[in-house]
């Protein structure tokens, strides 16, 4: 598989995955931790892309608290191109850092916008879905979103009506909803034209520096005069003084939403149709249910120890692999154990995990978040 000179992948790595606490913190993050395999969730990003593109090619945007962990588990890649936000400001500055930056290393950099926590089985079919988009990011002001095909009537990922025919393989958007309530979900699936909206991305870096010139004219000045000063003495003060003064928003919110609603003949956003086994791991839940297609494990339990025993016991999530682990006449439990922290839930209340991180926050715990 040959490397696109042009090919230009940027992974957003700066989430904190509270919904995986207690083993996700501040400083070792969902991204950092191995839970599909012996690589991180970071590494395994890298390593399926790297097929496509150069190491000198990547640049990862994260924070002050993840960077050290991030180069340690990525050598191989430019430390420069590994860059900490001096404060989060949602998808939209972050990869408009980039765009503008890529727009003056090479003006036809195609820009792969891709979290770095998400699980692909497919890897060969991924891959050739991302070079189909680069050709056709690179073949003009469009923007492409690789839409997932729905298996399920699921109501915590965001969905991507599809109009007309784009080319053979690929379909205009219409427009994107978040996540919608049970009953709309179900409408959407058996609708057979929309896709659940995978956060990943192809544009040019000019398309991109254009569409935030457009929709977001008070952040983008800031981001090219950051992008301005990278590989100078100023780099640093100019990014730490400016980017705080960029919006909060997300890149669906700036960009997608304004160009869809343009229509789809005018607003240049194409999704290209996917089924590469993609699962972006969102909770205790998502990963029991990941685990339990993997392997097919007897009564759908999930225990990471040291030992176990199950007697009368289906469903659960154990992580504990220093202890042994009895499990008795308890279904569907999710139950979490780290040196300083115990997490018991249930996989229905699984996402609601975050909401103990937001309390450890008020409460100013701050070890253990």
């Amino acid at each position: 598989m040959a490397k696109n000179e042009n090919f230009y992948p940027v992974i957003l790595a700066g989430g904190r995955g509270t919904r995986f606490w207690p083993l996700s913190r501040k400083k070792r993050a969902k991204q950092l931790l191995a839970l599909d395999g012996k690589q991180t969730m970071i590494q395994q990003t890298v390593a399926r892309l790297l097929p496509l593109a150069l190491p000198k090619r990547f640049w990862i945007i994260t924070n002050d608290d993840l960077r050290p962990a991030i180069l340690k588990q990525l050598p191989k890649l430019p430390k420069t191109q590994v860059l900490a936000e001096p404060l989060g400001r949602n998808t939209g500055p972050a990869i408009g850092l980039a765009a503008f930056l890529l727009l003056r290393e090479n003006p036809e950099a195609v820009i792969g916008m891709f979290p770095s926590d998400h699980v692909i089985a497919d890897e060969k079919s991924y891959r050739a879905t991302i070079e189909r988009g680069v050709e056709i990011a690179a073949a003009g002001e469009n923007i492409v979103v690789l839409g997932i095909r729905p298996n399920r009537a699921e109501t915590g990922y965001g969905y991507i009506e599809a109009g007309g025919a784009f080319e053979s393989d690929a379909l205009r958007v219409r427009r994107f909803t978040e996540k919608p309530d049970a009953e709309k979900a179900a409408a959407f699936v058996a609708a057979g034209n929309y896709f659940w909206n995978s956060g990943m991305f192809l544009w040019s870096s000019r398309t991109l520096a254009n569409a935030l010139r457009e929709h977001l004219p008070r952040t983008a000045p800031l981001l090219e005069e950051i992008a301005a000063a990278f590989g100078t003495r100023r780099f640093a003060a100019t990014f730490k003084k400016l980017y705080p003064k960029c919006e909060n928003i997300s890149v669906d919110y700036a960009v997608l939403e304004p160009r869809s609603a343009k229509g789809e003949q005018a607003g240049n956003i194409v999704c290209l149709p996917a089924d590469f086994g993609w699962n972006d791991l969102g909770s205790w839940t998502a990963l029991h249910e990941h685990h339990t297609a993997k392997t097919s494990p007897i009564a759908g339990n999930i225990i990471h120890s040291a030992g176990v025993f199950v007697l009368n016991a289906t469903g659960n999530y154990v992580h504990a692999p220093n202890k042994f682990v009895a499990t008795v006449g308890v279904d569907d439990v999710v139950v979490v154990d780290t040196a300083d922290a115990l997490l018991i839930t249930t996989r229905q209340h699984a996402q609601d995990v975050g909401k103990v991180v937001k309390h450890l926050d008020r409460k100013k715990l701050h070890k253990l978040t």
